[in-house]
């Protein structure tokens, strides 16, 4: 059986951009979308997107999850590491000198700032439950009732 290399990375794509899409994530594959979303007012959710198992498993399920609080930020927005590398960059860029590069991660922003961050170190070997209440945590300390 042979396989097409490109094609099956490409629908493993398609399908991981529609996950989170579908959650209400706002994709940002440009440094210009970037910029404009992390300039808005309140409180912006990023979400670091990644092919590996632990986004898939438990990053994007988290991101779905942890939206059904009643705290929670203004805006949701993702970038795709590997994929749409210099929105990537432009957001790690914002992100700062103490940030880790890591995928799959999130990053809450209050008015284009960073104030909490959950690495991939908080999520590989964690189950989605655990990320979720580590996400939802953040909102409680940082995020309005909507």
């Amino acid at each position: 059986m042979n396989m097409d290399y490109d094609l099956f990375m490409q629908e493993i794509l398609k399908t991981a951009r529609a996950e989170i899409e579908a959650a209400g994530y706002e994709q940002l594959r440009t440094p210009e979308a970037v910029e404009e979303a992390f300039a808005r007012p309140g409180t912006t959710l990023v979400m670091v997107n990644s092919v590996c198992g632990c986004a898939g498993g438990i990053a994007r399920p988290a991101a779905t999850q942890c939206v059904h609080y009643d705290k929670r930020p203004d805006h949701l927005v993702t970038v795709f590491a590997g994929q749409d590398k210099e929105a990537t960059a432009a957001a790690r860029y914002h992100f700062g000198e103490d940030h880790l590069p890591s995928s799959p991660s999130f990053v809450l922003l209050k008015d284009g700032q960073v104030v909490a961050e959950v690495g991939r170190y908080e999520i590989e070997g964690h189950d989605p439950m655990s990320v979720v209440t580590n996400l939802q945590a953040n909102f409680e300390e940082y995020c309005e009732e909507l």
